[in-house]
């Protein structure tokens, strides 16, 4: 399932969409002034993602126990 208002941006494209120093960038994803908050299934790899992201200097972080987590918790998925 999918976060509701989620953007998704597979894992294999994540640096080039949010590096603001890469010319295939997303716009609105790569701002400076805006947290970045990945999730993937079980909150491994979003981690390895969010410190990624944060060295390019956007605020990011992750959602610990991932979506699995975030279902757990009772939240919605689509």
């Amino acid at each position: 399932g999918e976060i509701p208002g989620a953007v998704v941006v597979p894992r294999n494209v994540l640096e080039w969409r949010l590096d603001p120093a890469c010319a295939d960038r997303d716009p609105e994803l790569s701002r400076d002034d805006r947290k970045v908050i990945l999730v993937c299934n079980e909150g491994y790899q979003s981690s390895l993602a969010a410190a990624t992201l944060r060295r390019f200097g956007l605020d990011a972080t992750d959602v610990v126990g991932g979506a699995q987590g975030w279902r757990t918790a009772g939240l919605p998925l689509i």
